[in-house]
């Protein structure tokens, strides 16, 4: 029965399910996107309301202060993947599931409340609860993107695995919808009080709702996460128990029992992957899979956090934040991202949806790469230029880089690491990919900060970090070429077969050369 359940799988077709797996694994990558583009509207509402008689530079909050926000909550992500992904593998998907988005909802909770309201404390709680959202948040990743990859037929799981990333852009859209409907509503409430100099007591309690607020959406789907049965390839693979995923199979999708039982009901699945994640034969299998996956992640968060940290610096030269109240400077800076989420980033998700099937993983991988890279050194080498002067041309790249991510690795690197592993390694994997991303988000953000350390920041110091952020989106390219495998098309067990035969087969080459030196090995051979 066991292989029966597997090809019912791949041959499934498009059923109802599917649809609304999407939504209940998206959840946690719309609260991802929400929390990380929520936080430049409200750190400038942070500055208004605690950093108003700042001697140095009135309103802005501290270089220092900004990294320890963004450092709390990577650090949460990457001991969330790794934690997560081991947790997924040994205890099964659905059995953690809930535990990572109940961390993001009561975190985010909690970043609202912060406990007081006395600058330090408010600054160290919001820290505190970060840094569990992260931990929620990165547990999320390896998890959502293994099961959608199990439930999912092989024609259209790239899709599938696409269409659940591509909730960040719709958490990206609510982040800056929300801020925008909160303040103007708290703008319209405090109107009579308001000036340029003057911060209502209000706005302490405007971006504590705002926070909160993007808990909802994952906290309505908690229940169906809790009602979703593990996944059938884990049931009968990693447990194996084939009777017990074709009954799973039969709860979800419009499949009977009876066409996927054989004449042994008892027949179990045979599992290659006997050997344990910590080994040298899991290396030579697998380890090249594992470092393509991990370092391509890597040098995409570089540039993408980047990317995303740069719209300071655009709000500096495109938008008067100068001469205007606490509550339109955090809507104006909520509306520049609409636009660009509108205009880019969400049109670059679903056209990755929609070619990802056809395409194939390498090429659009590749690809994106390849164009983030030439968009970087447009932006870059002439920056003396762009950093003089309002330029609309500087804004359209800069969404390209956006576009370009997210059609290209920002997604792919997300999907290809669900696919290349067996499935008692496949949610280890995948963590593993990622906190190498978020380690790379990491020394994004140092570089950007350091870039930026002063207030008008050295025209030298941002060519350098943009031309740099080209030569690593090329080098991804390269190593995306050179190492990463193509999965598209092909079973999940496909996958996993053909590495394992290409090794046994060239240590089988390798035996008979030993057994007879004198007689050369066939190169078709050695070829397969």
């Amino acid at each position: 029965m066991g292989l029966r359940v597997l090809s019912a799988l791949d041959a499934a077709k498009i059923q109802y399910y599917h649809f609304k797996a999407i939504i209940i694994a998206g959840m946690g990558l719309f609260t991802d996107a929400y929390d990380l583009f929520c936080i430049p509207p409200i750190m400038k509402l942070l500055g208004r309301v605690y950093y108003e008689d700042n001697p140095h530079d009135k309103y802005q909050i501290p270089q220092v202060v900004l990294a320890t926000m963004l450092g709390t909550v990577l650090l949460g992500t990457v001991i969330g993947q790794l934690v997560f992904g081991i947790l997924g593998d040994r205890m099964g998907r659905r059995r953690v599931y809930g535990i990572s988005l109940m961390l993001m909802v009561l975190s985010s909770v909690g970043c609202g409340f912060s406990i007081c309201r006395t600058k330090t404390c408010v600054l160290v709680s919001l820290g505190f609860f970060r840094f569990f959202l992260g931990l929620g948040i990165g547990g999320d990743y390896p998890l959502s993107a293994t099961i959608m990859s199990e439930f999912a037929n092989k024609n259209t799981r790239g899709a599938f695995i696409a269409a659940v990333f591509s909730m960040q852009g719709l958490g990206i859209l609510a982040s800056s919808m929300v801020t925008m409907v909160v303040s103007k509503t708290f703008e319209a409430a405090a109107s009579k009080k308001l000036s340029k100099d003057h911060t209502p007591e209000d706005a302490d309690i405007a971006w504590r709702l705002i926070l909160m607020l993007g808990a909802v959406p994952a906290g309505l789907t908690y229940y169906w996460r809790m009602m979703m049965p593990e996944t059938a390839r884990y049931t009968a693979l990693v447990e194996n128990n084939a009777l017990q995923a074709a009954r799973d199979m039969e709860k979800v999708l419009d499949v009977s029992i009876f066409q996927i039982a054989e004449d042994d009901p008892m027949q179990q699945p045979q599992n290659p992957s006997s050997y344990p994640l910590i080994s040298m034969q899991f290396l030579r299998v697998h380890g090249i899979d594992l470092f393509s996956c991990a370092t391509t992640w890597l040098l995409l968060d570089i540039a993408f956090y980047s990317s995303s940290l740069f719209q300071s610096q655009i709000y500096k030269k495109n938008l008067d934040l100068q001469d205007t109240n606490v509550y339109n400077e955090a809507f104006k800076v909520a509306f520049f991202q609409t636009m660009v989420a509108i205009a880019a980033t969400i049109p670059g998700y679903w056209f990755t949806v929609y070619f990802i099937d056809r395409i194939g993983r390498k090429k659009i991988q590749m690809m994106g790469f390849l164009c983030m890279g030439i968009v970087y050194f447009a932006i870059g080498i002439p920056y003396h230029y762009w950093g003089r002067n309002e330029n609309k041309g500087f804004l359209v790249l800069y969404g390209l880089t956006f576009f370009f991510a997210n059609f290209g690795p920002n997604t792919t690197t997300f999907i290809v690491p669900a696919e290349l592993f067996p499935a008692r390694f496949r949610s280890t994997c995948h963590g593993i990919s990622g906190a190498m991303g978020k380690v790379g988000a990491f020394f994004g953000t140092l570089g950007f900060l350091w870039a930026t350390k002063n207030k008008d920041p050295r025209i030298k110091a941002m060519r350098i970090a943009l031309v740099s952020l080209g030569g690593i989106c090329l080098l991804g390219m390269a190593l995306t070429y050179l190492f990463t495998r193509e999965t598209n098309g092909r079973s999940l067990e496909e996958n996993e077969k053909e590495k394992e035969n290409s090794e046994l087969c060239f240590f089988r080459c390798l035996m008979d050369a030993d057994r007879h030196p004198k007689t050369s090995v066939p190169e078709e051979e050695i070829a397969l």
